[in-house]
């Protein structure tokens, strides 16, 4: 190979990896100035301030959608503005009052990478005989991590090797979402597909998209009362609590992990079998049914067990 050709394939290399930085700082870029409210940016922008807020929009993946309604109008509602789940200018001027950055860099650790991702068999007795239930991919672990979609991940970090420790990348800002203050109520509300938190004078402090119930399984109507809350449970499944199962299968126990049927955490109550929970598929949330219980993102039902202890009364209505 000649000189010259060797200094062009260098100026073309060159010329890509510009291209691959500048379309990276593009979409974060554009996500953190407050003049883009429209597009993945600005959509990724109200969801993550949103998040911050504690009015959880659930998995932030950057499209206009049911879950960002939901988390739009409560933040409005909390703030004495009109309810209406539109992003209008009252509205985006609080969410941006005195706002960080929408997106920042994240270096990948060796602990990140090192885990030991495996794809999981989809039925109930394939899985009884795992010993963990853990991540299938480093993106669904990132993305449980920042609470984004592994597609927006993607976007947002095009051409990026995720497998290797040091790589630099940008992610949505909520690793230092504050803890929230103790809660005096919970209300999970069947309608609008949303579980809240009150304080004391009865105003909210935070909302998250649930799914709950179904026409066969329905939402327990009522008042119930928190009995225990377990950490990272294990999942004892029983077909014969399900109309759906395969009546085949044995009783069986589920190893604890992420991608476990009821995620990361598990709200008993007093209503037997039935708890609030996590889930193994975020992007389901606020968009299908479920058994009865009521569901929510691993990150979300995290904070909100932190919130609520056996005191807390729990109150579910049409």
């Amino acid at each position: 190979m000649t000189k010259p050709s060797l200094f062009l394939f260098a100026l073309v290399a060159s010329v890509l990896a510009v291209q691959v930085h500048a379309e990276t700082v593009s979409l974060a870029g554009a996500a953190n100035q407050p003049t883009s409210k429209t597009g993945v940016a600005g959509l990724m922008r109200a969801q993550i301030l949103l998040d911050r807020a504690q009015f959880s929009p659930g998995e932030i993946d950057g499209r206009a959608g049911s879950n960002q309604r939901r988390a739009v109008r409560g933040y409005q509602l909390s703030r004495g503005l009109p309810g209406t789940g539109q992003l209008d200018a009252k509205t985006w001027t609080a969410l941006n009052t005195d706002a960080p950055p929408a997106v920042v860099s994240y270096t990948l650790t060796a602990e990140d990478v090192g885990q030991a991702f495996a794809k999981l068999p989809k039925g109930m007795m394939e899985q009884s005989k795992l010993k963990s239930l853990g991540f299938e991919s480093i993106q669904e672990a990132l993305g449980e991590r920042f609470h984004a979609s592994p597609a927006l991940l993607k976007q947002l970090n095009p051409n990026v090797d995720f497998s290797k420790a040091g790589a630099q990348i940008q992610v949505p800002n909520v690793a230092d979402i504050p803890a929230l203050p103790k809660a005096s109520k919970l209300v999970v509300d069947k309608s609008d597909s949303t579980l809240t938190l009150f304080d004391i004078a009865g105003k909210p402090i935070s909302q998250f998209p649930i799914s709950s119930g179904s026409e066969r399984d329905p939402l327990p109507i009522g008042e119930w009362k928190i009995e225990a809350i377990a950490v990272n449970p294990t999942y004892h499944y029983n077909p014969k609590l399900f109309w759906d199962a395969d009546q085949s299968h044995a009783k069986a126990k589920l190893a604890a992990g992420p991608n476990n049927p009821v995620g990361t955490r598990w709200i008993d109550l007093s209503k037997p079998h039935y708890g609030l929970h996590g889930t193994p598929a975020p992007s389901s949330i606020g968009k299908r049914q479920s058994h009865g219980c009521v569901r929510l993102t691993n990150w979300d039902v995290e904070r909100l067990a932190a919130a609520v202890d056996p005191s807390v009364p729990v109150v579910m209505q049409e």
